[in-house]
C-alpha cells in the first residue's frame, strides 16, 4: 500500500536514492548533495509517496499556488512505475493548487507519459542554462 505525504524535510539520502533509482537521475545533480539538499529546501510544494518507510516516489515543484505550478522533477523508483504511483504524485500536486497550471519540461524518457496522462504540449517554451548569457 503506498502512502503520500507533503512536505519537504526528508532525508536527504533517501531522496537522492529515489532520483538515482529512476530515469530522472541521470539528468539531475545526484553526486552533488549541496545542489541537491538546495534544490530540496527551495521547493515549496513536495509530495511524496511512500511504501511502509521506503521513498519510492516524489514530485518536487514550486508554486505560487494561483496561477503557476512548475513541476520541477516527477521521479518514481524503476521497481515502483506502472502502478499509478506518478500520476497520483501529479494529481496531489495538482490539487494542492488547484487554481493553477501544472507545468513541466520533460525528461527525454517521459515525452509520451505527459500526453497520456492529460497534459496539452506546449510549443513556446524556453530555456536560459546557467551560464548562458543574455545577449
Amino acid at each position: 500500500m503506498i502512502e503520500y505525504r507533503t512536505g519537504n524535510d526528508l532525508d536527504l539520502d533517501e531522496v537522492i536514492g529515489v532520483y538515482v533509482e529512476s530515469t530522472l537521475g541521470q539528468r539531475r545533480p545526484v553526486d552533488d548533495r549541496d545542489r541537491m539538499a538546495g534544490m530540496l529546501r527551495g521547493a515549496n510544494l513536495v509530495i511524496t509517496a511512500w511504501e511502509g518507510d521506503r521513498l519510492v516516489g516524489i514530485a518536487r515543484s514550486v508554486s505560487d499556488f494561483h496561477y503557476a505550478t512548475y513541476l520541477s522533477d516527477l521521479a518514481v523508483r524503476t521497481s515502483h512505475q506502472n502502478q499509478g504511483i506518478g500520476i497520483e504524485l501529479v494529481r496531489r500536486t495538482q490539487q494542492a493548487a488547484p487554481r493553477a497550471s501544472v507545468i513541466l519540461l520533460s525528461a527525454p524518457a517521459a515525452v509520451e507519459y505527459y500526453p497520456r496522462i492529460g497534459f496539452t504540449r506546449h510549443e513556446s517554451a524556453w530555456v536560459l542554462r546557467p551560464g548562458e548569457a543574455l545577449k
